[in-house]
């Protein structure tokens, strides 16, 4: 396994009435981050939040090239960026424990936090396609250049690692500094991801390493 420390290049926040980060997502133009009963859309380059969207957001956020997705509760609602509609809802699987959020090969793919596990799922039924296990806790998933990687945060620190879809395996893992939790992870498809930086409010921008030459 290839262990190295995060490199966080960039800190976005605190913002104002925002107590916690929960889920993260990246639209190719802006940053969108859920923050309890609201969707922020924010401008990576300036770091000011261009759009809110009041809806249930307690958990992981995804983005399929046209629409959101939000996790409330025990449910995935879909959205419209455009005007903030929920169009469709589906079960989420954790039934109130999901955590992070992803869309990759026509899935969503949802972290369950405290059973440490990975759910691939069909996004017009909530279908289970299947489940790979972590161990540890998840907080945030993506998908970047046919590489998953996901967000842990357990009582010893918080970590993103990449991990094989096929059986879980730990392939790469970095760790975040002391005190820098990771809640949502999202790729913006080349050299970062964004992190919500949990109870604190923020959001980090951490440098993904490049791929080792063979």
């Amino acid at each position: 396994m290839r262990r190295s420390p995060a490199e966080i290049v960039r800190e976005y926040g605190p913002f104002p009435g925002v107590e916690a980060v929960h889920g993260v997502s990246y639209d190719g133009r802006r940053v969108w981050f859920a923050t309890g009963d609201r969707l922020n859309a924010l401008d990576p380059d300036s770091g000011e939040i261009t759009q809110v969207i009041e809806t249930p957001a307690d958990a992981g956020t995804a983005f399929d090239g046209v629409h959101l997705y939000q996790v409330a509760e025990a449910a995935i609602h879909r959205i419209d960026p455009d005007t903030g509609k929920i169009v469709a809802t589906i079960p989420a699987p954790g039934a109130g424990g999901d955590s992070g959020l992803a869309w990759a090969e026509g899935s969503l793919w949802v972290g369950e936090y405290r059973a440490r596990r990975i759910h691939r799922i069909d996004p017009e039924t909530g279908e289970v396609l299947r489940t790979i296990a972590s161990d540890r806790f998840v907080t945030g998933v993506t998908w970047v250049d046919d590489q998953l990687w996901h967000a842990t945060w357990d009582e010893d620190g918080s970590d993103i690692r990449r991990i094989d879809p096929e059986t879980g395996s730990v392939l790469e893992r970095l760790d975040m500094p002391a005190g820098a939790g990771v809640s949502g992870l999202e790729s913006n498809g080349a050299d970062l991801f964004y992190c919500g930086g949990g109870d604190h409010g923020a959001l980090r921008a951490v440098r993904r390493p490049k791929a080792k030459a063979r």
